[in-house]
């Protein structure tokens, strides 16, 4: 006689699906889309538990970091071509072919945030961040009319759990923040041009993220210059 066992049911997805489907976009000065919270409710707190613990500055690719099973199906989720097709039609841009990259960063120095637009290899840049809540007025995502001032911006985003930004990497695509120093959560996916960028993009964010954390194993924190590329 065989018995059969139940069936566990499907973990439940990380992203509430509607909420970004909802979620309004524009197309000047360059495509773009902000959704103030896209986690599943009944997600949410677990996948804050589980991002992984940073203590420098700067990002680091996925590979190298330690996480819960949460923030994996997050990952798992926003890599996924359910989330490519949803941005894709949100911005009205083809990314059928694209490779994805995610980096993630737990930290922000006072310098970080200068006005910049994204590398020429990237597509799209996504920015999910995960901070329990955000008060303060400082270190809120900016996107902007031009390179010149960062108070001449047409939208912001506080970096609050579940806020989402997403923009085409346009030459026009200004963005930044004001200055911030301490915990600042955020995930940062890309979709790139193919997969020569994406490997040596991978190389130089490894070879960076073991010398960020062996300068801090090796001298005491000290403030210093930014590359002027935080999110």
């Amino acid at each position: 006689m065989q018995i059969s066992m139940p069936e566990s049911p499907p973990a439940p997805d990380a992203i509430n699906w509607a909420a970004l489907r909802s979620a309004p976009s524009g197309a000047r000065p360059f495509p773009h889309m902000i959704a103030p919270d896209i986690l599943n409710p009944d997600f949410a707190d677990a996948v804050s538990r589980d991002f992984p613990k940073i203590e420098n500055p700067g990002s680091f690719p996925c590979e190298t970091l330690r996480y819960g099973p949460a923030f994996a199906k997050l990952l798992a989720d926003i890599r996924g071509p359910r989330m490519r097709d949803l941005v894709a039609d949100k911005l009205n841009l083809d990314l059928a072919g694209s490779e994805t990259m995610i980096t993630v960063r737990g930290r922000c120095r006072q310098t970080d945030g200068k006005i910049h637009t994204d590398s020429k290899g990237k597509l799209v840049t996504v920015l999910l961040y995960m901070n329990d809540s955000w008060d303060s007025p400082q270190g809120r995502l900016r996107l902007l009319n031009g390179p010149g001032d960062l108070e001449d911006y047409f939208a912001e985003a506080p970096p609050s759990r579940g806020a989402m930004v997403a923009f085409a990497c346009a030459p026009n695509a200004w963005h930044g923040h004001s200055g911030f120093a301490g915990e600042r959560r955020a995930v940062q996916l890309n979709w790139v041009t193919g997969e020569k960028y994406l490997r040596r993009e991978r190389r130089r964010h490894l070879v960076s993220a073991a010398l960020k954390k062996l300068r801090a194993a090796v001298f005491p924190p000290r403030p210093r210059r930014s590359d002027g590329a935080s999110h």
